[in-house]
């Protein structure tokens, strides 16, 4: 039986859940200020058990990817050894479990809970906003017969409507 800690709503995981390669991920600088360890201690944890890390689970980003991140912070620190050498890597839901399976500290078990629980809940988000365009684009295809004026109106607060869900939902134009 769960107590009621463990049916807390996780901390503020969501937002630094990115899209990236169409997968849902988290950085390793994210993933190790969650569970409690440096950047460093992590990766190197990925480099010591490549086996536990395929493609699937972990990506490495490609500079162009890297710099977008960089250029979305605010500005940057001046100083030797501010920034980072290598590009960091990206934790799909699986790998983000499967490091806190190597990391083996109480903090990343507990975590790791949180981070299952931030994606199921981006997922359901998803699909309740894929519900809704259905129920939109039903709604559009039935006021087709409005006259210009009423249509004009339902055009805009339909775009409206669209600009406010994620962009992978939006109708084609």
């Amino acid at each position: 039986m769960a107590n009621s800690r463990d049916e807390a709503l996780p901390p503020d995981i969501a937002p630094q859940i990115r899209l990236i390669r169409g997968r849902r991920v988290l950085l390793d600088f994210d993933l190790a200020a969650l569970y409690g360890v440096t950047t460093k201690r992590l990766n190197e944890q990925v480099r010591r058990n490549p086996e536990r890390f395929p493609e699937d689970f972990v990506l490495s980003l490609v500079n162009h990817e890297f710099m977008s991140l960089r250029s979305q912070n605010a500005t940057l620190k001046t100083g030797r050894g501010a920034h980072r050498k290598y590009s960091p890597l990206a934790f799909t839901e699986h790998g983000a479990i499967m490091a806190a399976t190597i990391l083996n500290s109480p903090r990343a078990v507990q975590m790791s809970v949180y981070v299952v629980r931030a994606f199921v809940q981006l997922r359901q988000m998803l699909a309740s906003n894929a519900e809704l365009a259905r129920k939109l684009e039903a709604l559009e295809r039935s006021v087709a017969t409005l006259d210009a004026s009423t249509r004009k109106q339902f055009d805009q607060v339909y775009e409206a409507i669209l600009g406010l869900m994620s962009p992978g939902l939006r109708k084609p134009q």
